[in-house]
């Protein structure tokens, strides 16, 4: 591997996928290893308007042996060449084949027996699709979904008719501006230049995104109706969110305390969809990417990740960092995802680059 942006301990290495019609695409593998090899691995895959650079998120699981590794996938971040479109696609299935091989260097190039997948918002409903496709390959032994993305946060007529003559429209003139624009505030209330205490790169993650594409949107739909209708997925999935949304446009303080993008009530609803064993925890006070919430956040919801995991992914050995005793959130955390849940809340039912992600006090 080469040396990534984010600089040591993170190395990456380029997956060549082809050619598409706007020329050679290619997406980008990083690896960041812990200091004691236990033979169990992460994966993330990030949201749309974003790539990875949460270099607290890849300690949190190196501290408890986990190598970790993350995906800028194809025309995102790292990825994005100059005769790009951002973060295009016409079909999820697309992300498949960098998902497809970075699954192979982990478990046959790099022999990790365990794999574990983060996905977060549209990341998260991309892992739930490939998941659910290579269910029978055996590659996936859990999932941990951030916030995903599994329906837009708009009306019911915008949702449905709208989105269908969008997705009409996506065929025939795939990219095609739709007047969808994100809104800034969640922006603003991530990154230390606006409101809030993170450094990324602005050029790979612009506050109010890129223009949204008919092809894109289509292919988002089509993903979530999948969802609609039913996955098997086989394995073990956390799937946290916060327990509020933020709608408005404009800046408000409440945008620091809930999911500025989505509409956090879709995911909860999606959740029993999509395998036999499914755990659901909400936490008060978080926004959307769950992992750059307030301090006090963020380390609720890892210590969930870290007992969720250790229960029903692969234990923790011993010597390395363990999760912290007691309650990890209020009573509206760690809710199961369905009737006749098992005790642990498994339910059974049918700057630049170059810096690294911190609070900048």
């Amino acid at each position: 591997m080469d040396p990534d942006v984010l600089g040591e301990p993170y190395e990456c290495q380029k997956i060549d996928l082809g050619t598409d019609d706007e020329g050679p695409v290619e997406a980008t593998l990083i690896r960041s290893r812990a200091d004691r090899p236990t033979g169990r691995a992460v994966l993330y895959v990030h949201g749309f308007i974003d790539y990875f650079f949460q270099t607290h998120l890849a300690d949190f699981y190196r501290e408890r042996g986990w190598d970790f590794y993350a995906l800028d996938l194809r025309k995102y971040g790292r990825s994005l060449l100059p005769h790009q479109t951002a973060n295009f696609c016409r079909d999820l299935t697309e992300y498949f084949p960098e998902l497809d091989e970075a699954a192979r260097i982990i478990r046959d190039t790099d022999g990790h027996d365990t794999l574990l997948v983060n996905g977060h918002s549209t990341g998260g409903l991309i892992a739930v699709l490939w998941a659910d496709a290579r269910r029978d390959a055996g590659l996936v032994d859990g999932i941990f979904l951030n916030s995903p993305f599994f329906d837009f946060n708009a009306s019911w007529f915008e949702r449905r008719p709208l989105a269908a003559t969008v997705d009409r429209l996506g065929r025939l003139a795939p990219y095609r501006i739709v007047p969808l624009g994100l809104s800034p505030v969640y922006g603003q209330s991530l990154h230390a230049d606006h409101r809030g205490e993170w450094n990324y790169d602005l050029t790979w993650k612009p506050l109010a995104g890129f223009p949204v594409r008919a092809g894109w949107l289509g292919a988002i739909r089509r993903g979530q109706r999948q969802v609609r209708a039913g996955l098997r997925i086989p394995v073990p999935i956390l799937l946290a969110c916060s327990t509020r949304s933020f709608r408005g446009r404009r800046w408000d303080e409440a945008a620091t305390l809930a999911d500025a993008v989505l509409d956090v009530e879709h995911m909860v609803r999606a959740a029993p969809r999509l395998g036999r064993h499914v755990t659901i925890a909400r936490f008060d006070g978080g926004l959307h990417d769950l992992v750059l919430s307030g301090s006090a956040v963020r380390e609720r919801v890892l210590s969930e990740v870290a007992r969720w995991a250790d229960a029903f992914v692969g234990r923790t050995p011993p010597g390395a960092a363990r999760p912290t005793s007691g309650p990890v959130a209020d009573p509206a955390d760690a809710v199961d995802a369905a009737p006749g849940a098992a005790p642990g809340g498994a339910a059974d039912p049918a700057p630049s680059a170059a810096d690294r992600a911190r609070p900048t006090g």
